[in-house]
């Protein structure tokens, strides 16, 4: 017997107050568990989705085997194709750090400069921003915190600096899964969402650079060095902008995937050959013995409690296999064709990417999956019980709304070809080839980045199918209609949402699948009730735009103070023991930082000429 269909109701309690109150327990519980009881994200996620599925049958009236399709919908996309790129760039990591290929990048850029405010640019950011993009899964702060403090950095500062230096990387971290994720949740395009994050993101990746050297030492140390942090900087959002907006200038040339990976080697290439040719510092500046003395040191008893906390003990295994490998001898020469070598299979995954995204535009152009004779490049199939049974609230809807468009669609969607996981898998096998693995190699490389998964993948099918479960149930309209009451604010208020789905989370993935459907209901009442005054200037496409990018955007600078990001920085810097001492150092940069997000989102909504850098979807 079929299932009527199950329409969304708002206020199911009949008081709003009380029905906004139940519609906050998912998020509430996941809160409580991270934040209060320190559990690790991927036990937190599953119990946070278990109460969605409860407060959406008991409160929300959803039939349980509809709530529980819409989990398994959800978790379904965590695993493909998000956790499945997630793995793919892990795996080609690894390959490089098995082979000692990595080894030679790492010393290939220690080896630029002398002066720490520039190591900082170098690789805190810029090859920082590469490893975001190539690997996520905390390996920027861990790698490159370890490779400042093996230049003399002291550890905590080393710490700091990375935690700060990962912040406007991070939406397109891990191949731009996070927008990938915020494209799904939402039903906006992520190559449109893309556009609108290199017309906000440019901006901070300017700013970071200054930001963290600024925190090392004083203004006039800080700006001795601006040619460099101009440099640095300038090149990293240059190439920001041009590869998340390259779509619209190159019709069907859809790289935006890569804008960190080229981003962090287009400034550290560009940053490197300015040091030779063109400028250095008047005197190399290190950071004083008196500095480095009072990073010294952690009291026994504070590293035998944290150790007992799940997580410090996660983030010290994952830092562990994420440094492990063979080291280049100091003797040995690193000679342009080794570092070639070095960097070759990460040349080559953006060779398989730019194929799949030549693939992916024939799909879009064909309006179907490509025919390749014993398969078809992607397969979709209705969700049981929830494909087109979901009616949405009649405020949500236009008041002219098609029978279509008050349905919910749920389409399981297998995009074995095409999704970036593919590509990269392929660069890991062919690089495992080229470098002349052994099988025991091969092995090891499989397994140690199935152990490295064992959190972030089920992490993100917990959070994505608690998104999905609130999302189907109407619990996030709920929450959006009560955001919406902050009224001409709100796309401030956007951003610092965001930025608590970060801390909260531990990914800006996770922020997205958590709030990225909310931010979109809430930016549709708040246009509703402002388009014909204060946001006149935006169509209500944009203002949706606007207000859920805003939520990765500003969620990025929530990175550096979530638990798993403190964890790797003192795990990388050898620092288990205090990370109450770096959270302390750093909340405050984070709330900053996530405040100009926010009022960049303010004047984009509102305030002309600014307003014309939203695109038209």
């Amino acid at each position: 017997m079929p299932f009527a269909v199950y329409v969304q109701e708002l206020n199911p309690l009949g008081y709003q107050t009380a029905s906004t109150v139940v519609a906050a327990l998912p998020v509430l519980v996941l809160f409580y568990l991270l934040v209060g009881r320190r559990w690790l994200a991927s036990w937190a996620g599953a119990a946070g989705a278990v109460v969605a599925v409860l407060v959406a049958w008991l409160v929300y009236g959803m039939p349980l085997d509809m709530a529980s399709w819409a989990f398994v919908h959800g978790a379904w996309f965590g695993l493909l194709p998000i956790g499945w790129t997630v793995f793919s760039a892990m795996l080609l990591y690894n390959v490089t750090v098995e082979t000692g290929q990595f080894a030679i990048i790492r010393r290939s850029i220690g080896g630029l400069s002398g002066d720490a405010r520039v190591q900082a640019v170098l690789i805190g950011f810029a090859f920082g921003a590469f490893m975001e993009g190539a690997a996520g899964a905390g390996s920027p702060v861990a790698i490159c915190g370890a490779m400042l403090v093996g230049l003399g950095v002291p550890p905590f500062r080393a710490a700091v600096i990375c935690l700060i230096a990962n912040t406007s990387p991070v939406c397109y971290g891990g191949l731009g899964v996070p927008i990938l994720t915020l494209g799904n949740v939402t039903g906006i395009p992520a190559e449109t969402i893309s556009v609108m994050c290199g017309h906000q993101l440019p901006f901070l990746s300017c700013l970071v650079p200054l930001y963290m050297v600024k925190c090392m030492c004083t203004w006039r140390q800080t700006l001795a060095v601006w040619p460099a942090l101009l440099v640095g900087g300038g090149s990293f959002a240059l190439f920001q902008y041009f590869f998340a907006t390259m779509h619209l200038w190159v019709p069907g040339f859809t790289l935006w995937p890569l804008t960190d990976i080229g981003g962090g080697l287009f400034s550290l290439v560009t940053l490197a050959v300015f040091l030779k040719f063109v400028w250095k510092p008047r005197t190399e500046w290190k950071f004083s013995q008196e500095v480095r003395d009072a990073d010294r040191g952690v009291r026994n008893e504070d590293e035998r409690k944290a150790l007992n906390e799940p997580e410090v003990r996660y983030a010290k295994e994952e830092v562990e296999s994420l440094l492990e490998g063979p080291e280049v001898k100091a003797e040995e020469p690193l000679t342009a064709r080794r570092v070639a070598v070095a960097w070759s299979p990460f040349l080559l995954m953006a060779a398989c990417l730019a194929a799949a995204g030549w693939l992916r535009k024939e799909e879009t152009t064909a309006a179907r999956p490509i025919d390749l004779g014993i398969a078809r490049s992607y397969y979709t199939e209705p969700v049981p019980t929830l494909h087109k049974e979901v009616e949405r609230a009649d405020r949500l809807l236009p008041k002219d709304a098609t029978e279509a468009q008050r349905k919910e669609s749920a389409l399981f969607n297998f995009p074995w070809l095409t999704n970036p996981g593919t590509p990269v898998f392929a660069a890991a096998l062919v690089s495992m080839v080229m470098l002349r693995m052994s099988r025991a190699q091969v092995g090891t490389v499989f397994r140690k980045t199935g152990v490295q998964m064992k959190v972030p993948i089920p992490t993100i099918a917990c959070m994505l199918g608690l998104s999905y479960v609130t999302k189907y149930a109407g619990i996030d309209a709920t929450l959006g209609v009560a955001f919406a009451e902050t009224g001409a604010l709100y796309p401030f208020f956007a951003a610092l949402l965001g930025w608590l789905g970060v801390f909260l989370t531990g990914t800006d993935a996770g922020s997205n699948a958590l709030f990225g459907s909310l931010q979109k209901i809430t930016a549709t009442e708040v246009w509703n009730a402002h388009h014909a005054g204060a946001m006149n200037h935006l169509s209500l496409e944009q203002a949706q735009l606007l207000i859920c990018t805003a939520n990765s955007t500003g969620g990025v600078m929530g990175k550096m103070i979530d638990a798993q990001s403190i964890c790797v920085a003192t795990a990388g810097t050898n620092q288990v023991g205090r990370e109450a001492d770096i959270f302390k150092a750093v909340v405050w940069h984070s709330v900053f930082l996530a405040c100009v997000v926010g009022a960049m989102t303010a004047l984009q909504a509102f305030v002309p000429p600014f307003t014309l850098m939203v695109p038209k979807p």
